[in-house]
């Protein structure tokens, strides 16, 4: 039958758990050095942002006009123009992926500019559907560019009186790294939170100790709570650290508060470390523990939570299922965080739902931590 809550013994185990968490190596690479690899991974390795594309330009007119809408996609910023004679000759390297697309300026062009047309053919392999849309799509904007710029210096009134003034908030040159930086911040916390969580219990199983405590007054919510606390000092440690490098290696802006960084992680890590505590009570194997903590918390926080991919873009019942996903309300946060600022009124629902998630966890986790061996 366990005591009162006796803060001696609760200081005595958390040391306990302190000095077995300094005598594991493997806590110290999972918690600051993996932390620093993932950064630099998402910071430098993954990139959504379109560079130059190559590609092939076909010229079969002579036109003068023909030959300005050339020189216009050899300048171009978004292309790297490999010039040659016929389709034919390029197409085996389209298929090879040396480069990206094939763009035609058909005989008669010219001809069709001097009538107000103008029509190009844009050659790309689908079997890249990202990298064709963006060959295709900017094709055809350094056309529509270049036939505006004609227009205009021949005094021509443009064809449409509609004009489109794009401005983008917080993000104005759509750098994909000011996203990646901060999400690849909500995988860290993931995998400190919940994958080294989910080992604690489990180990005390496999090394025989869980009998021994099992036999001393100490509670299930004490012993909980002592497994906890080092490793959400150690979440916010990780967090901190690659919050640290976003700012000064990856040059991402941190244009809102330390303390609500802060807040959101802690609400993050409640919910984190209560799934790793229930894998790790449930499982009772530090291999099995593992396994199911990257199956149900690393790969969702990859696919499900908006991350890498639009949660908009997926089938409506996958859309339902990422509603169970904890990181799915942190990312949002973090991003929000470091791009746009604090804004509280968006960060309470998600912060919200957290605290939930949370509370479930470590309540399941109190009700198969019993004490009893089996």
């Amino acid at each position: 039958m366990s005591e009162a809550f006796k803060p001696r013994r609760f200081a005595a185990m958390l040391v306990k758990e302190s000095l077995q968490i300094a005598r594991d190596p493997s806590t110290f690479l999972i918690a600051f050095v993996l932390p620093i690899l993932l950064l630099f991974l998402f910071g430098y390795g993954v990139n959504l942002d379109t560079a130059q594309s190559r590609v092939g330009l076909v010229l079969t007119d002579n036109s003068e006009a023909a030959r300005s809408l050339a020189g216009s996609y050899q300048t171009s910023r978004y292309f790297d123009v490999v010039e040659t004679g016929a389709v034919s000759q390029l197409s085996d390297d389209l298929v090879a992926g040396r480069i990206r697309g094939i763009i035609v300026i058909p005989d008669g062009f010219g001809r069709q500019v001097a009538q107000g047309g103008g029509d190009i053919q844009v050659l790309t392999d689908g079997s890249s559907p990202n990298s064709a849309s963006f060959v295709g799509a900017y094709a055809e904007g350094v056309r529509a560019t270049w036939a505006a710029a004609r227009a205009a210096d021949r005094g021509a009134a443009m064809a449409s009186p509609i004009q489109t003034d794009a401005q983008y908030w917080y993000n104005p040159e759509l750098t994909s790294r000011y996203n990646l930086v901060p999400g690849s911040i909500a995988v860290v916390m993931t995998m400190v939170g919940t994958l080294l969580t989910a080992l604690v219990i489990a180990r005390e199983w496999e090394r025989g100790t869980m009998e021994a405590i099992m036999a001393t007054p100490v509670g299930m919510i004490e012993f909980i709570a002592t497994k906890v606390a080092p490793y959400f000092l150690l979440g916010l440690g990780s967090m901190t650290l690659c919050t640290v490098l976003a700012i000064t290696v990856f040059g991402v802006p941190l244009r809102g508060s330390g303390l609500a960084l802060f807040v959101i992680a802690s609400a993050f890590l409640f919910p984190a470390l209560g799934q790793g505590l229930l894998i790790s009570a449930l499982t009772k194997n530090q291999f099995v523990a593992s396994q199911v903590a990257l199956l149900t918390a690393f790969l969702p926080t990859l696919l499900l939570s908006g991350f890498l991919f639009e949660i908009s873009s997926m089938p409506k019942p996958v859309q339902a299922i990422t509603y169970l996903v904890p990181s799915r309300y942190l990312i949002p946060q973090l991003q929000t965080v470091f791009i746009a600022g604090d804004n509280w009124s968006l960060f309470a629902p998600d912060i919200a739902a957290l605290l939930g998630f949370g509370t479930l966890f470590f309540a399941l986790t109190v009700r198969a931590t019993r004490r009893r061996i089996a």
